[in-house]
């Protein structure tokens, strides 16, 4: 894979959340969710730069304190994609550079693996016509697939998404033999060039209702590449998640290689 290409991540994260107020700087195992979102994510090498993009100086001066990139941004956004807009349009104006790729990593994915980050670029660098890609695993439960708090995923032969939803689909109203489900991981990548045109699209109709950032790329006819990953990971949206997250994380071989060294 060639590494010549200047990509840059930036992981977006506010307090303000409807769900779960205040949940970026939650405690996992004494670190502050955002900096396991933050530190495992920056251990891809692929990566020429790793923010945060914040509008709260709590969340700001954590990263900071640790060591780590951050940028502030406006209260203003209501999708995190538009955060990662700001933000990339901030650096580079500030770096007076441009990057080949955007990757965007939410701030409630403490289950993060370097290589996930480096599998979804995979496809942007290696293929001309994939523009941009998304991420997803498969559902292990029933649990899983009817929590609206979980986006599922449909996709074609191509591997091109067709469309993301909260809803149980498939739908098993009719087969009732078990099938593969998949469910969304909440990172994206994106060439620069189409990166600025999404970032010059309004929120659409359906993204405003799901509340989903990928469907304003269907919703315009942009092509969005499946990645699947076998990693088992969790995305946190409510109290249960966090606790089902400290357990999962208990015995995570990657957690030991920096937990001594950033814990509070």
């Amino acid at each position: 894979m060639k590494k010549n290409k200047k990509i840059l991540a930036i992981i977006p994260a506010r307090l303000a959340s409807s769900r779960f107020p205040n949940k970026p700087m939650k405690h996992i195992h004494s670190i502050p969710m955002i900096g396991h979102c933050y530190i495992r994510s920056a251990m891809c090498k692929i990566l020429t730069d790793c923010y945060v993009a914040t509008p709260d100086r709590e969340i700001y001066n954590y990263i900071e304190n640790i060591g780590g990139k951050a940028i502030m941004t406006s209260h203003k956004h209501v999708m995190c994609n538009d955060r990662v807009v700001e933000a990339t349009r901030k650096l580079e104006r500030n770096k007076n550079t441009k990057y080949d790729i955007i990757v965007n990593i939410q701030g409630d994915l403490p289950m993060v693996y370097p290589d996930m980050v480096t599998n979804l670029i995979r496809p942007l660098i290696e293929n001309k016509n994939v523009e941009t890609s998304t991420m997803a695993e498969e559902v292990l439960n029933n649990k899983e697939f009817y929590d609206r708090n979980r986006v599922k995923v449909i996709f074609g032969k191509d591997k091109n998404a067709i469309l993301l939803t909260r809803e149980p689909v498939p739908s098993d109203f009719k087969y009732k033999k078990k099938f593969k489900k998949f469910k969304h991981v909440a990172i994206r990548a994106y060439k620069r060039d189409i990166f600025e045109r999404i970032s010059r699209l309004k929120l659409s109709p359906i993204e405003n209702i799901e509340g989903i950032d990928d469907i304003r790329l269907l919703e315009n006819d942009i092509k969005i590449k499946v990645v699947l990953t076998s990693r088992i990971t969790e995305t946190v949206d409510n109290k249960k998640d966090l606790s089902k997250v400290i357990s999962m994380m208990r015995n995570d071989n990657l957690l030991k290689k920096y937990k001594k060294k950033y814990k509070n």
